[in-house]
Protein backbone atom coordinates (compact mmCIF):
# COMPACT_ATOMS: atom_id res chain seq x y z
CA UNK A 1 0.00 0.00 0.00
CA UNK A 2 1.50 3.39 -0.99
CA UNK A 3 1.87 6.15 1.36
CA UNK A 4 -0.44 8.60 1.96
CA UNK A 5 0.06 12.28 0.57
CA UNK A 6 2.54 14.31 2.61
CA UNK A 7 0.23 17.79 4.08
CA UNK A 8 2.83 19.40 6.37
CA UNK A 9 6.64 19.15 7.69
CA UNK A 10 6.78 20.37 10.98
CA UNK A 11 10.32 20.95 12.57
CA UNK A 12 10.75 21.66 16.30
CA UNK A 13 13.75 21.20 18.82
CA UNK A 14 12.88 19.08 21.98
CA UNK A 15 15.01 18.08 24.93
CA UNK A 16 15.67 13.99 23.88
CA UNK A 17 13.26 11.65 26.19
CA UNK A 18 11.26 14.64 27.32
CA UNK A 19 8.59 15.37 24.74
CA UNK A 20 5.06 15.56 26.49
CA UNK A 21 1.90 17.02 24.72
CA UNK A 22 2.53 20.50 26.79
CA UNK A 23 3.47 23.66 24.57
CA UNK A 24 5.68 24.14 22.36
CA UNK A 25 4.83 20.47 21.00
CA UNK A 26 1.15 20.40 21.60
CA UNK A 27 0.82 23.89 20.32
CA UNK A 28 2.27 22.84 17.21
CA UNK A 29 1.58 19.09 16.24
CA UNK A 30 -2.35 19.66 18.21
CA UNK A 31 -3.96 21.88 14.83
CA UNK A 32 -1.93 19.52 12.14
CA UNK A 33 -3.83 16.28 13.71
CA UNK A 34 -0.86 13.96 15.33
CA UNK A 35 -1.75 12.34 18.18
CA UNK A 36 0.33 13.62 20.48
CA UNK A 37 0.17 11.00 22.91
CA UNK A 38 1.63 8.91 20.10
CA UNK A 39 4.13 10.85 19.17
CA UNK A 40 5.43 11.76 22.77
CA UNK A 41 5.89 8.14 23.12
CA UNK A 42 7.87 7.29 20.09
CA UNK A 43 10.11 10.19 20.42
CA UNK A 44 10.75 9.56 23.95
CA UNK A 45 11.26 5.87 22.79
CA UNK A 46 13.63 6.58 20.05
CA UNK A 47 15.88 9.19 21.67
CA UNK A 48 16.19 8.04 25.33
CA UNK A 49 19.96 7.38 24.80
CA UNK A 50 20.38 11.30 24.58
CA UNK A 51 18.94 11.96 27.68
CA UNK A 52 20.04 15.92 28.16
CA UNK A 53 20.19 16.96 24.69
CA UNK A 54 18.29 19.30 23.00
CA UNK A 55 17.44 17.64 19.48
CA UNK A 56 16.11 19.12 16.34
CA UNK A 57 13.18 17.01 14.66
CA UNK A 58 11.59 17.33 11.11
CA UNK A 59 8.06 15.84 11.47
CA UNK A 60 5.66 14.44 8.64
CA UNK A 61 2.56 14.34 8.88
CA UNK A 62 0.37 13.25 6.06
CA UNK A 63 -2.74 13.29 4.98
CA UNK A 64 -4.56 10.21 6.80
CA UNK A 65 -3.41 12.20 10.18
CA UNK A 66 -0.35 9.38 10.30
CA UNK A 67 2.81 10.76 10.82
CA UNK A 68 7.15 9.66 10.99
CA UNK A 69 9.74 11.63 12.10
CA UNK A 70 13.72 12.36 11.51
CA UNK A 71 15.65 12.71 15.38
CA UNK A 72 18.68 15.04 13.69
CA UNK A 73 21.97 16.00 15.66
CA UNK A 74 22.25 18.44 18.63
CA UNK A 75 22.73 21.77 17.07
CA UNK A 76 26.23 23.16 16.96
CA UNK A 77 26.20 25.95 19.34
CA UNK A 78 24.38 23.50 22.05
CA UNK A 79 27.29 21.10 21.69
CA UNK A 80 30.28 23.84 21.79
CA UNK A 81 28.48 25.56 24.82
CA UNK A 82 28.32 22.42 26.69
CA UNK A 83 31.92 21.56 25.42
CA UNK A 84 33.19 24.92 26.88
CA UNK A 85 30.87 24.23 29.84
CA UNK A 86 29.38 27.76 29.59
CA UNK A 87 25.11 28.94 29.47
CA UNK A 88 25.72 31.30 27.13
CA UNK A 89 27.53 32.66 23.98
CA UNK A 90 29.15 36.19 23.76
CA UNK A 91 27.04 38.89 22.65
CA UNK A 92 30.10 40.49 20.77
CA UNK A 93 30.84 37.77 18.72
CA UNK A 94 34.61 37.15 18.29
CA UNK A 95 35.39 40.93 20.24
CA UNK A 96 34.49 38.65 23.20
CA UNK A 97 35.68 35.64 24.40
CA UNK A 98 33.92 33.77 26.77
CA UNK A 99 35.09 30.56 26.69
CA UNK A 100 37.42 27.94 25.31
CA UNK A 101 37.36 24.49 23.58
CA UNK A 102 40.54 23.07 22.45
CA UNK A 103 41.21 21.19 18.72
CA UNK A 104 39.94 17.70 20.01
CA UNK A 105 36.57 18.53 21.30
CA UNK A 106 36.16 20.35 18.12
CA UNK A 107 36.46 17.37 16.02
CA UNK A 108 34.57 15.38 18.41
CA UNK A 109 31.67 17.89 17.62
CA UNK A 110 32.50 18.29 13.55
CA UNK A 111 31.93 14.29 13.73
CA UNK A 112 28.79 14.27 15.67
CA UNK A 113 27.05 16.83 13.77
CA UNK A 114 28.83 15.77 9.74
CA UNK A 115 25.59 13.62 9.07
CA UNK A 116 23.64 17.22 9.33
CA UNK A 117 26.33 19.42 8.05
CA UNK A 118 26.49 19.82 4.00
CA UNK A 119 30.65 18.78 4.11
CA UNK A 120 31.96 15.88 3.12
CA UNK A 121 35.38 15.82 5.37
CA UNK A 122 35.55 16.21 8.96
CA UNK A 123 38.34 18.87 8.33
CA UNK A 124 35.75 20.98 6.47
CA UNK A 125 33.14 20.22 9.42
CA UNK A 126 35.64 21.22 11.96
CA UNK A 127 36.04 24.72 9.96
CA UNK A 128 32.11 25.17 9.94
CA UNK A 129 32.33 24.13 13.90
CA UNK A 130 35.33 26.62 14.63
CA UNK A 131 33.71 29.52 12.40
CA UNK A 132 30.25 29.45 14.57
CA UNK A 133 32.41 28.77 18.35
CA UNK A 134 34.14 32.02 17.29
CA UNK A 135 31.22 33.96 16.70
CA UNK A 136 29.80 32.51 19.82
CA UNK A 137 32.80 34.22 21.29
CA UNK A 138 34.53 30.45 21.75
CA UNK A 139 38.06 30.69 21.37
CA UNK A 140 39.51 26.85 19.67
CA UNK A 141 42.98 26.46 21.11
CA UNK A 142 45.58 23.69 20.15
Amino acid sequence: MAKAKLVKQIKLQIEAGKATPQPPVGTVLGPAGVNLGEFCTKFNEATRDKMGDVLPVVINVYEDRTFDFVVKTPPAPFLIKRAAKINKGGTKGKNEIVGTITKEQLREIAETKLPDLNCSTVEAAMNTIAGTALNMGIKVED
